[in-house]
């Protein structure tokens, strides 16, 4: 029987999750309390399954989000989540013909990009998509730190104070778009996301159980920073403490906000060792120790995946490096026709760009394969390594330098959220 790729209905929704669960390994039923409270967060017109003989066999979903780029300009990105297709069904076509319908109907409606967190590293290039964007993760030996155990809070007039639920609800929304306003590669977090992160809604298949905030406030009252985190007191030998602290999240709108959070739970009484959460890869927190080695490294991997769907649009919203104007012929190669081309990219002294079709005859600087885009995009990579390995093509002399002149970022981007 052939298997149909369809939207959802109301109806579909209980099967759809169903499916979704058992291909995440999650659990083979789900109640109608899943179901409820799940539910409001998906665009059924966006929600695609795999269909075979009515019995959902695959799932798939996109959302739209606002994505920061270079500069701090924003682009409308199709966010993908939720994909499987179950063990049954595999080696089918089912993924990809997912995808092609969303992509194209993304492309439509005038989405710049289509973002993604690829749980495994080879399926995705085949999409046109890219890693943009790599995320790095320390635990922190709290006694080798060399950290004054006596801090007693920040030296700027500012101030870290424990705060209630109700508080980040009312505080957090508005803080992180200020941070994601200048954070490459963050996106928008929309009300269901901090109903989640809040406990105000539990899906009992992620029971919540309600972690610590704290705030930092500047010299004048103004929330700057904000950290979520876990504690974990082990068994203490010969009464010797060894406390762990878990960071679910923490974001700062300001460096000294940055530096008073991490140094508040690093002075923690009884804390041993503290856990960052995925942190941009080139993050500051081991060198705000004393000893930077205090700070072992325990990830550094790929995170957020990235397709241009409109190059123009994509390449004309973010800014640029370099010193002066500069001309770059791209050829983009896409095969599968969506987003592929010949165009020109043109920056001026500021920065600012306009990018738009090359003008007939023009020859190319260079030829770069759609996923090497996507590494491109957010100025993660390096035009000149790639240039190395054989993934992208120079015509012109000297076009990866000018190139990677003008991608690069000082900053390496990060998007601080699953989605």
């Amino acid at each position: 029987m052939t298997v149909e790729i369809r939207t959802l209905d109301e109806s579909d929704v209980a099967d759809w999750l169903r499916a979704l669960h058992a291909g995440f390994l999650i659990s083979p039923s789900v109640t109608e309390e899943e179901v409820a409270v799940r539910r409001p967060s998906f665009d059924l017109a966006r929600t695609r399954g795999a269909f075979d003989g009515g019995r959902c066999v695959g799932t798939f979903r996109s959302m739209q989000r606002e994505l920061t780029v270079p500069g701090g300009a924003v682009v409308a990105a199709s966010a993908v989540t939720n994909v499987c297709v179950l063990g049954t069904h595999r080696r089918r076509g089912l993924l990809s013909r997912m995808m092609a319908a969303d992509l194209a109907e993304a492309k439509e409606r005038g989405e710049a990009v289509s973002i993604l967190i690829a749980a495994e590293h080879p399926i995705y290039g085949r999409y046109g998509f890219g890693p943009a964007t790599w995320v790095g993760e320390w635990e922190i030996d709290v006694m080798r730190a060399a950290q004054d155990k006596r801090y007693g809070g920040p030296a700027d007039g500012g101030r870290v104070d424990q705060v209630t639920v109700a508080e980040v609800r009312k505080t957090g929304p508005a803080l992180f778009d200020r941070v994601r306003a200048v954070t490459n590669g963050a996106i928008d977090r929309p009300p269901f996301w901090w109903e989640l992160a809040t406990g105000e809604r539990v899906p009992p298949s992620r029971p919540w159980k309600e972690p610590f905030f704290a705030v930092y406030r500047d010299a004048a009252g103004r929330a700057d920073g904000l950290v979520a985190y876990d504690v974990d007191d082990h068994e203490w030998p010969n009464k010797l403490s060894r406390t762990e602290v878990k960071v679910r999240q923490l974001v700062a709108a300001t460096p000294a906000a940055e530096a008073a959070l991490w140094q508040y739970l690093i002075s923690l009484d009884w804390v041993t060792q503290v856990r960052t959460n995925l942190r941009a890869p080139d993050d500051v927190v081991p060198l705000l120790l004393g000893d930077p080695r205090a700070a072992r490294p325990v990830t550094y991997a790929d995170f957020m995946w990235l397709r241009v769907l409109d190059v123009p649009a994509a390449l004309s919203a973010r800014t640029y490096s370099g010193t002066g104007p500069v001309a770059l012929v791209l050829d983009v190669a896409d095969p599968d026709g969506m987003s592929g081309g010949r165009f020109l990219l043109e920056t001026d002294v500021s920065g600012a760009a306009v990018c738009g079709p090359a003008p007939a005859g023009a020859s190319p600087d260079l030829t770069v394969p759609l996923p090497e885009l996507g590494r491109l995009y957010l100025g993660d990579e390096s035009p000149v390594r790639l240039a190395a390995l054989g993934r992208l093509t120079e015509h012109r002399a000297g076009a990866a330098r000018t190139a990677d002149a003008l991608f690069r970022t000082p900053r390496r981007p990060w998007c601080p959220d699953f989605f």
